[in-house]
């Protein structure tokens, strides 16, 4: 896969620890929505460490856009990335990923796992062709919604939030878990996008399975 060196255009925040960053778009450079690529900041020390972002501009767009969560309780890339400032170099590489559109279905995000999904809701929405798809999103508080007013109004309502770690007035507490799933969704044979961390995804799937999903229709970043 062929490496590109980017330059950051702009970077604006979206949240309390979210920034949306613009970067530079290497010629002929070509990526589903739901796709990723690895990325590193080419600024010692960090030129070697790649880590996957999820492009969350229109593929059709002139530049690139990242949004991307940082986590400052500790020294790595995400939070190296709070210092970044327009002029500065990425490395990203070819476009890559399993997370891509197959249908009308139901899409399950925990947290920055939003970010493949940003990409496919834009779309469909410059397209007009949002449809039945309902987003069921979980964050630990109403602070940690991304992008909240744009899934708002690109999904009306079929968009869903949950919030686990503060009771908050007109949103579902808890998590998206087997009883939320069996309350919430009449039929299981239709496409689930599943994005989140690591154990989100796994306790999302597994509940999906047993509840009698089948494994062709499930799509997450194997």
């Amino acid at each position: 896969m062929a490496d590109y060196s980017v330059k950051l255009l702009a970077k604006k925040p979206v949240t309390h620890n979210v920034n949306a960053y613009t970067v530079e778009k290497p010629a002929g450079f070509t990526y589903t929505p739901g796709q990723a690529t690895d990325f590193s900041i080419q600024k010692d020390p960090w030129t070697t460490e790649k880590r996957p972002f999820t492009f969350t501009s229109l593929p059709s767009a002139d530049t690139l856009e990242f949004t991307i969560k940082s986590y400052t309780d500790h020294d790595g890339v995400t939070n190296a990335l709070t210092k970044v400032q327009p002029g500065d170099h990425f490395e990203i590489s070819d476009a890559w990923g399993a997370i891509e559109y197959k249908g009308e279905g139901v899409f399950l995000a925990g947290g920055a796992g939003i970010t493949p999904f940003l990409a496919i809701f834009r779309d469909l929405y410059s397209k007009g062709e949002v449809g039945a798809n309902q987003l069921f999103f979980s964050n630990r508080t109403t602070a940690d919604i991304i992008l909240k007013e744009e899934l708002e109004k690109m999904l009306g309502d079929h968009f869903f939030n949950l919030i686990s770690g503060e009771n908050a007035e007109g949103y579902y507490h808890g998590r998206i878990d087997k009883a939320f799933l069996q309350k919430h969704i009449t039929h299981f044979d239709q496409p689930f996008y599943v994005c989140g961390p690591d154990a989100f995804t796994e306790s999302i799937l597994k509940a999906l399975e047993e509840l009698g999903a089948k494994a062709e229709t499930l799509v997450f970043e194997k």
